[in-house]
Parts: C-alpha cells; structure tokens; sequence
C-alpha cells in the first residue's frame, strides 16, 4: 500500500505541473501588462502612425496635430528629440540600412526624407495630397506612399520618385505578400480590399467584406495566407483567405480601430482601438479564432507599434482634458507557440 501511495503522488504532481504548464501558456500568451508610460509634454491632438530604430533603441512618433515627429530613447523612457512644423504627420519609416527617416504630411502632400542621425531635412518629395501611409517593399527596399485620391507612390534607394500605381480611391493600411508577388491595401471608399500584381504594378482583384465597412488597418499572416482587416461599421476584425480572397471570419472587436498587430510568436492579434482598450485575439489555426479579452488603454489611444524583438506593444494616448499626450508601454505575456503549422 505505501508502494502504491509513494508512485502515484510523485505521478500525480507531475501530471499537474504539465497540465499548468499548458494551461498557463493557454492563458498568458498575448496578455498584456502596463509596464511605463513615457510622456509627450506639450502635445496636442491625435498622434497617427509610429516607426523605430531597432539599433538605435528609439520610437519614431507622428504627432499628426501637433505637426511634429516625437523621437523617444525607450530605454530610457524619455522624448529626446522633436521635428516640428509639419502639415499633418501620417506615415513614417525609419531604413536603417540609409539611415534615413521618410514622413509622409497629409496637410501638403510630401514625403520629407531626413537624415537619420540629425535629423536635418535632405530633401523633400512632392506627392499632390493627403500622403499618408508608408510602407517598404521587401524586395527592392522601395519607399512606398499611399496618397491622394487613389496612388501607391514609389522612391527607390536614391530617394527618387520612379513609379506609380494606380487605385480608385485613398489607400489606407497596405501589406506586402512577397511570397505571392501582391499588395493588399485597404480601400474604404470601395468597400473592400484591392489586389495589386505587384510585378505588373497593376490592380488584378478587389476583394469585398460584405457587411463590413470603414476598413482602415490591417495586417498579414504570411505563413497561413490569412489578412486580417480592422473595420469599424461595425467593430469587427474580418480575416480573409489570401490564396481565394475568401473571407473566413468576421470577428466582433474593439471600436474605433486604426491599427491591428499580428504576433507571430505566439499567434495573436493586437487590435488597437480609439475607444480605448486594447483586444487580443487568439489564432488557434488558420480558421479558428477565439477572443482573449480587451485590456483598457485611454481615450482615443488608436495607433501603436509592435517591436516583436521586445515584446513590447507601444500605444499613442493623445492628450484629452486631464490627460496630458503619453506614449503607453505594455509588457506582451506568454511563450511562442509550438511551430506545428
């Protein structure tokens, strides 16, 4: 009887340490801790889109209506830098490899290439109207600008103006599928999403999302071929199949959305919503997902940066009322997933 009593509760205790184990990682991977929140003194209005010098440990902040470009140390936790008097910062892009700094200013149409270290101007591109969006093309290492009433812009590494592709209205949010030689970019005034061949720079399909409308941010899961599309009429996240254009799932999520994160590590999406919280969603495969809970952020906090090397999401709380404009650092829970896909 001691025998039998000896081998099962060193079993027994095993066992539990091992279903913990699972369950805690079930649990904790995409949770999300307030880990610092970096002020931003003086500014006003909404804060738009973010970039980072990964070496240089800095975040790269379009203070769209304050008309400047906050630079944070986020080791340090401090703004150290600010380039004022723009028209409406929208995108930016920091290439390390020139170590350039790329704005787009949707109140004059420009693209303002700055050094990367100064942060002295070296030139400026004209690109007509509301130049928002900025991408790089994984290939050439292009600048690409989404701008006006319907273009993708193209500046090569000399940061010269060397192409165009044509859409039927503003481009928001685009993605590039390299694999597939595509770019996916949100077209809301079309309602849906447009397909560009990016060989024959040319659209070649253009993909509804039925009853879902305002589609703004979106983000791509290349190894499963899923996009994920943040709409807010209504608040839902609609994730497509990439190889048919097939919608899959159309998720109900935070409101006012404007910027959505795919963790790749541990298969969870970050959806970044001006009602103020964040919602993580789970992949549990291609075609499953499950709801893991909103964690609160500020109002009107719609925009943010995922830094993967970190695992740290970074979130823009303007200024509202008592609120003064800070940049707020949440902590991402949870171990990467099993690579079984």
């Amino acid at each position: 009887m001691k025998a039998s009593i000896y081998w099962v509760k060193p079993l027994t205790l095993w066992l539990c340490a091992l279903l913990s184990a699972f369950s805690s990682r079930g649990q904790n991977a995409g949770s999300l801790r307030l880990e610092q929140k970096i002020p931003l003194p003086g500014v006003i209005g909404r804060i738009d889109h973010f970039s980072a010098d990964i070496g240089g440990k800095r975040l790269f902040a379009a203070a769209l209506g304050n008309g400047s470009i906050e630079v944070l140390d986020v080791e340090r936790g401090v703004r150290i830098s600010e380039i004022k008097g723009l028209k409406e910062p929208q995108g930016i892009i920091y290439d390390a490899e020139r170590s350039q700094l790329y704005v787009a200013t949707g109140g004059d149409g420009k693209v303002r290439i700055y050094n990367g270290k100064s942060l002295g101007l070296e030139s400026t591109l004209d690109f007509g109207d509301d130049a928002d969006n900025l991408r790089v093309d994984p290939e050439s290492e292009d600048i690409c600008v989404g701008f006006g009433n319907g273009g993708i812009g193209i500046i090569d590494s000399s940061g010269q103006k060397v192409g165009t592709v044509l859409l039927g209205s503003h481009p928001e949010s685009f993605q590039f599928d390299e694999a597939a030689d595509r770019v996916y970019v949100n077209v809301p005034k079309e309602l849906g999403v447009a397909v560009i061949d990016w060989k024959k720079r040319a659209v070649v399909a253009k993909w509804a999302l039925g009853l879902s409308f305002a589609n703004y941010p979106m983000a791509l899961d290349r190894v499963n071929r899923r996009l994920f599309v943040g709409c807010r009429l209504p608040a839902r996240l609609v994730v497509i199949d990439t190889t048919s254009g097939q919608t899959i799932k159309a998720l109900p999520t935070v409101g006012d959305a404007d910027e959505v994160f795919y963790d790749e590590k541990r298969r969870c999406i970050y959806i970044v919503g001006g009602e103020g919280s964040i919602e993580v969603i789970r992949q549990q495969g291609p075609d499953v997902y499950e709801t893991a809970g909103r964690t609160v952020t500020a109002p009107g906090a719609r925009t943010g940066y995922w830094w993967p090397s970190s695992d740290r999401l970074y979130v823009a709380a303007p200024a509202k009322e008592k609120q003064t404009a800070a940049v707020l650092v949440y902590a991402v829970g949870g171990a990467a997933m099993p690579n079984d896909r």
